[in-house]
């Protein structure tokens, strides 16, 4: 449909709790999940919330085969998730480097709980729960922070574990999630 214009930290949007979505299936919920889906693979990221897109909903997608910037990292499916509840399984967390769309040029050390379950519905309203852990759980907490009003460096615990992706990384072909 159409690639959208990210917006970047420091718009008010940003910061604002997303609104629950009440009705599923509509052409509004569709035209806005192919355009955050349009604008992700686009820009190469692994995950996007509508309120990156200045839609204030609670609607995130992430979904990752092969990403360049995590050679490491297991697939994660592609998956369309709408309000959801996210549960910890453990208390503990893992500390990891993190980048974001809506803070381009910039990645941090974020700590994330390893293990979690999170719920909620599709498009259609049809409910999803799952149980992850890993790089799926890291991708999952990053993008539900944003509904939340939560940008990842809101969560860094060590600010010299944060900085410019070209000093940090030189030579890496690193880019924003």
């Amino acid at each position: 449909m159409a690639i959208r214009t990210v917006l970047k930290m420091g718009d008010p949007i940003l910061l604002k709790v997303a609104s629950k979505v009440e009705k599923f299936g509509t052409l509004e919920i569709n035209t806005l999940i192919q355009d955050m889906h349009d604008t992700m693979e686009a820009l190469e990221g692994a995950g996007l919330a509508a309120p990156q897109i200045g839609v204030s909903q609670q609607v995130v997608i992430f979904g990752v085969k092969f990403n360049q910037r995590y050679p490491d990292a297991e697939e994660v499916p592609y998956t369309v998730l709408l309000n959801p509840v996210l549960t910890p399984l453990t208390q503990e967390v893992e500390q990891d480097w993190e980048g974001c769309l809506s803070v381009p040029g910039l990645r941090g050390m974020v700590p994330r709980f390893t293990r979690l379950r999170y719920r909620g519905v599709d498009q259609y309203g049809k409910p999803i729960d799952r149980t992850v852990g890993g790089f799926h759980a890291r991708v999952v907490q990053h993008e539900c922070d944003h509904l939340q009003g939560i940008l990842y460096p809101m969560r860094i615990t060590d600010f010299r574990l944060f900085g410019y992706t070209e000093v940090m990384f030189p030579g890496q072909m690193l880019v924003d999630e």
